[in-house]
């Protein structure tokens, strides 16, 4: 999405008047990116963003300087407290030794030493006071090291779980636990699933049938690029 336009995600929940205090984006890349911008521009809601890259840190210091709002954790978010080797292809960070991500199923890259650097990281049981209402994952495969730990309950989880012949190596699992903790799927696009917690809201007939459309799409997508992309990982 071009950086300006209000975000779907944003629109959707203006739409169901939920009340929010605080949203928190995991994996930001660049701030005027965000996929809670609208929240933190428009609403001055309490933000919390965690990203490990220098190179977004900087440009989200410099972009947020004057929203006081803003609290940014520099942190990759993972199952230790320690370090982490990430890899960062283009637009795509991820983490080293997960089975795949977007960059290497889609396009077809092969990690490189000189692409690789080493981050902080902590579990998110850390990073997570246990109040956050909004929620935005997008780690490029590693999204289920994020889901696993919360302390929160929020209302809306976004996650990146598909794109183009990719599939979250981890989408069993975080289907599993969102169905374990009460959460059902709102809408999705081409690269994200819009879960929300049961009883937050009500899902319209209009919805339901956007989502199976949407739904169909998107695995329809991932079936074709298999068949004629020669594409395995992600299956």
């Amino acid at each position: 999405m071009r950086a300006g336009t209000e975000k779907l995600i944003y629109s959707k929940v203006r739409a169901k008047n939920l009340a929010l205090r605080h949203v928190c984006e995991v994996g930001v890349w660049l701030p005027e990116m965000s996929n809670i911008l609208d929240f933190i521009v428009k609403d001055k809601l309490r933000t919390t963003l965690v990203e490990p890259d220098p190179k977004s840190i900087a440009a989200i210091h410099d972009y947020f300087r004057d929203y006081p709002n803003v609290c940014l954790l520099p942190y990759a978010a993972y199952d230790h407290h320690g370090t982490l080797q990430l890899v960062q292809r283009n637009a795509s960070t991820f983490v080293s030794t997960l089975p795949y991500s977007p960059a290497q199923v889609n396009d077809h890259y092969h990690i490189k030493q000189e692409d690789q650097f080493t981050v902080e990281c902590r579990k998110f049981d850390e990073l997570d006071d246990g109040s956050i209402d909004l929620l935005s994952v997008d780690t490029e495969g590693s999204e289920w090291y994020v889901i696993q730990y919360l302390k929160s309950r929020p209302l809306v989880i976004s996650v990146e779980m598909h794109g183009k012949s990719y599939l979250n190596p981890f989408y069993a699992e975080i289907a599993a636990w969102m169905d374990r903790e009460g959460y059902d799927k709102w809408f999705m696009d081409s690269t994200d699933i819009i879960y929300y917690k049961k009883g937050a809201f009500v899902v319209t007939g209009a919805e339901k049938r956007q989502l199976a459309w949407m739904d169909f799409k998107v695995r329809f997508r991932r079936a074709r690029k298999r068949l004629f992309g020669g594409n395995k990982a992600g299956k």
